[in-house]
């Protein structure tokens, strides 16, 4: 049999194919063989890697690999601080890194929690409970309320029953089952009404499966295959730190080799000369980088945590800061989850509702509850007797009168959404269904079907007993023949019965669902089929799972960051359409929006080339989800996927960062995720954008500090030796300046704060290396200006002829000094020193104030000046040194602050979705 036409058969027909008895259920015998077939009912997980290989793992990074031969060289060199120092880096990354690998190896171990324990199936003509592992295809399962499904199955037979399903399909509610066989081969999962799967959950009723699929043939299963199929790819910033790190060493080595050889021909020992240049590699080589990277990601971690995101991964904001695309499941994280209504039809009146979810605030635009006696008031009577659900704050469910105004209380529905919706409608109006009973007493209740589409309820006051009827409209009001209006009941006419319809249809045209209102007066004792008859026609009320406010303002914030938000959901697709017009994310109900079913009719090559134009995927697969992603980021793109359900599971972990939501994401989801926002707020992204931005920004400000610096000592030796001159420095300064200008300041400005138009700005292309944008440039003028810098105080020192050891001392000097102003030049790309506020981090300030202090210790204390070969220096060899370090960054500084006040600023390029497929 094959899976596909499962749902188009009869229940007669599929029993007979998997040749069992629906009566009697399976043998023990046949269980036992197709066990042995098909293999037990559960989800097989990868074997994990060791834990000790997986830490080992970590020590191969190339960059690791350089801290490793710089560590050995240090203790080689007797800097045993720097060896310790070193190694410390190393093992806190290894550590870092073996603690998230860990956690993603736990993701399937998620998944499988969520398989039943048990089920109930019939066997041997008798029922009896077995271990949920031990069911095969062709079981007879029977459920009830609360069971969670243990395999997928095809209905048999159901009463009233209704399976919990958001988790696999985004479906947003319930959904009512049946048994009958559909008519479309290829309708979607969330479609097919017949079927139940492995891990949603019966919320309602009572039915009889056959057991169509078990284990990794089901359709969790096969999410679990694709997690699993799933490769761990390195982020944009791994990618080009590596990039740097190998450039950097080689380029750092030959300049060494190049030194050490000129300085030996022109006369200087081979020992000298070969400490020289092992100093000037350890020296070159920007060994705290990967420690500065790591702190500034800690520290962006730290502020996520603040505004509600947590980060499972370090690069993960990073990543977040370069997204070009964001793909966003609708249920529970652009909406709130939470069924609201939003017009109500009334006595030829459209009323509006404000307020969201299930809080028992908001007005009425259009009417006011509290003054009408009328049919406004009877329909919302009827909307809180005709119901089953309960309005609970703070976990306890409400009794008495509360109208909520001024109250900050946390509210939640026990029961059916829909028939919570109707709760809280009431409730905005005052009109409570526990002050009502207590006047009236519930004596009967005609449960909702699926096939009666209605539900009716008989109250008694007194000596008076009304029926409260609530179902589809078509049905509700073919059972009306009157109306209620403020002048009264009146004839419901065919003119009034199409006008009536033509608002039903209106308001289903804006993606609300829409419910019909009645009553009647009944006389005690009155048959059943009597009571729904001759009703009296309230109104409709039409409703819908309403955006959150926050992502509303959160997507606008994306949009103008040159973020495109896509919204991917298993709800209809005109449910979808509406919500996001309502979001922002189109801007019209003409702009296409493409169904699981036309995903399944193009190739991969169709889907890439169309992707970048599409906003919204509607009534989408778990694969579908993880097509699209992959679509997008054969186009270029960076993408973040926000997921809360099983279903998202495998297009969160495909995706560059994915996002877990904390309240109603799964564990499956969170496991597979890079980022978990706590609140389930849409905004926290967009905070996860800024940060990630901010400290990309950073990373290339510490980057551009580190190589002018690294560079600048590079080219002092490099040109000192060539041209002759004794050497500028010796190999215990270099280091020196290494630990100086390398450690503190390098690192507080790894933790800068971001800059005001930072979200203005369109992301970066994801290629882009870490040079782009003139960065390089910038690194190799200034690098230059250091090393000039150094040799002319140092051959001022020299001509002045104040000896070597001063004439080094000036060098080592202005060395320190030109790398120390320079940091605060390092705080923008766009701004001078007199813009970006010296003060603006006083981790910075503290910082250079630290290494100045360090500097001038190892100049003027007597047993420093013994180590470092140095000399104390006076008022005119300062001011050498001082202009010669601060001129660059003075001139700067006053040229930026002339340019940007004085020229308009330049626009900010326009961003393409739209890219070619490579």
């Amino acid at each position: 049999m094959q899976r596909q036409v499962w749902h188009i058969l009869t229940g007669g027909e599929i029993c007979k194919g998997f040749k069992v008895d629906s009566e009697k259920g399976l043998s023990d015998r046949e269980v036992s063989r197709r066990l042995a077939e098909f293999g037990p009912n559960s989800l097989v997980v990868k074997k994990g890697v060791n834990p000790v290989f997986l830490f080992l793992g970590q020590f191969k990074d190339f960059m690791v690999l350089v801290l490793m031969v710089a560590t050995l060289i240090s203790g080689l060199l007797g800097e045993i601080a720097d060896a310790v120092t070193i190694l410390a880096i190393v093992f806190l990354n290894a550590v870092l890194g073996f603690i998230q690998e860990y956690k993603a190896e736990r993701s399937m171990e998620s998944l499988r929690s969520l398989t039943a324990p048990e089920a109930m199936v019939l066997r041997n003509s008798r029922t009896e409970k077995v271990p949920a592992s031990g069911l095969a295809p062709g079981d007879i399962l029977m459920l009830e309320a609360g069971d969670r499904i243990p395999a997928d199955i095809r209905w048999l037979n159901t009463s009233n029953i209704r399976v919990e399903e958001s988790a696999l399909t985004g479906e947003s509610q319930p959904v009512t089952k049946m048994n009958q066989p559909l008519t479309d081969e290829y309708s979607s999962v969330a479609d097919r009404k017949n079927m139940g799967y492995m891990g949603t959950v019966v919320v309602n009723g009572r039915g009889l499966g056959i057991v169509i699929a078990t284990g990794m043939n089901t359709e969790m299963g096969m999410i679990a295959g694709m997690i699993q199929e799933v490769k761990e790819e390195e982020t944009p910033l791994q990618k080009r730190l590596a990039q740097l790190g190998k450039w950097l060493v080689t380029i750092s080595l030959a300049v060494c080799v190049v030194v050490v050889v000129t300085g030996v021909l022109q006369g200087e020992s081979f020992e000298k000369m070969f400490f020289a240049g092992v100093s000037l590699a350890v020296a070159a080589i920007p060994e705290g980088l990967p420690a500065i990277v790591t702190v500034a990601l800690a520290i962006g971690v730290q502020r996520m945590v603040k505004r509600n995101a947590v980060i499972r991964k370090l690069p993960a904001v990073e990543t977040l800061g370069c997204a070009t695309v964001i793909c966003s499941d609708k249920t529970g994280t652009l909406t709130q989850n939470e069924m609201t209504v939003r017009r109500i039809f009334c006595d030829n009146q459209v009323i509006t509702l404000t307020g969201q979810g299930y809080d028992p605030k908001g007005d009425y635009h259009g009417a006011d509850p509290y003054k009408d006696k009328g049919p406004l008031k009877e329909l919302l009577r009827c909307a809180a007797l005709c119901n089953n659900a309960v309005l609970t704050k703070k976990g306890i469910q409400v009794a008495g009168l509360f109208r909520g105004k001024g109250q900050d209380s946390i509210w939640g529905i026990e029961g059916d959404p829909t028939e919570g919706a109707l709760l809280v409608a009431a409730a905005k109006a005052g009109v409570w269904r526990e002050a009502l009973e207590r006047k009236e007493q519930r004596v009967a209740e005609i449960p909702f079907e699926s096939e009666r589409k209605r539900m009716t309820v008989i109250y008694k006051n007194k000596e008076e007993y009304k029926a409260y009827v609530k179902g589809a409209p078509d049905v509700v009001l073919g059972l009306c023949s009157r109306e209620m209006t403020k002048d009264g009941v009146v004839e419901l006419t065919s003119e009034r019965r199409k006008q009536i319809l033509f608002y039903n249809d209106e308001m289903a045209s804006h993606a609300l669902r829409v419910l019909a209102l009645g009553l009647k007066d009944v006389r005690r004792g009155e048959p059943n089929g009597d009571v729904e008859n001759d009703l009296i026609f309230l109104g409709l009320t039409g409703m819908i799972d309403p955006p959150r406010t926050s992502a509303v303002k959160a997507i606008k914030v994306c949009q103008a960051a040159g973020i495109k938000p896509v919204m991917i959901t298993g709800d209809h697709k005109l449910t979808a359409q509406a919500v996001a017009k309502e979001l922002g994310i189109i801007h019209g109900f003409n702009e296409r929006v493409v169904t699981g079913i036309e995903l399944d009719q193009m190739t991969d090559e169709d889907l890439s080339h169309m992707v970048m134009n599409i906003s919204v995927f509607a009534r989408v697969a778990p694969r579908d989800k993880l097509r699209i992603v992959r679509a997008l980021k054969k186009n270029g793109q960076i993408v973040a996927m926000t997921g809360d359900g099983v279903n998202d599971a495998p297009a969160v972990k495909e995706a560059d960062i994915g996002v877990a939501m904390g309240q109603t994401g799964t564990d499956v989801t969170k496991e597979a995720s890079a980022m978990v926002i706590s609140d389930d707020n849409f905004a926290a992204i967009v905070a996860a954008v800024e940060e990630g931005r901010g400290i990309y920004d950073n990373i290339r400000k510490f980057i551009r500090y580190l190589l002018s610096c690294n560079l600048g000592e590079v080219l002092t030796m490099f040109l000192g030796t060539l041209t002759g001159l004794p050497l500028p420095l010796l190999p215990i300064q270099i280091l020196w300046v290494n630990l100086v200008t390398d450690g503190l300041p390098a690192m507080a400005l790894g933790v800068d704060g971001t800059e005001p138009d930072i979200m203005k700005r369109v992301p970066r292309q994801p290629e882009e290396s870490v040079f782009a944008r003139g960065l390089g440039q910038k690194i190799l003028i200034r690098g230059t200006i250091i090393g000039l810098a150094t040799l002319f105080v140092f051959v001022i020192g020299l001509w002045y002829g104040v000896g070597l050891l001063a004439a080094r001392t000036m060098a080592f000097t202005t060395l320190v000094f030109s790398q120390l102003f320079h940091v605060f030049d390092c705080k923008s790309e766009r701004r001078g020193i007199f813009e970006v506020g010296i003060f603006s981090n006083p981790l910075l300030v503290v910082a250079v104030a630290i290494s100045v202090t360090m500097q001038l210790s190892v100049i003027y204390l007597p047993a420093l000046q013994a180590i470092f070969k140095t000399t104390a220096l006076v008022g005119w060899q300062w001011l050498v040194i001082l202009v010669a370090a601060g001129g660059p960054s003075l001139i700067i500084g006053l040229t930026r602050l002339i340019r940007n006040r004085y020229q308009p600023a330049k626009s900010s390029p326009n961003f393409s979705f739209k890219k070619s497929v490579h």
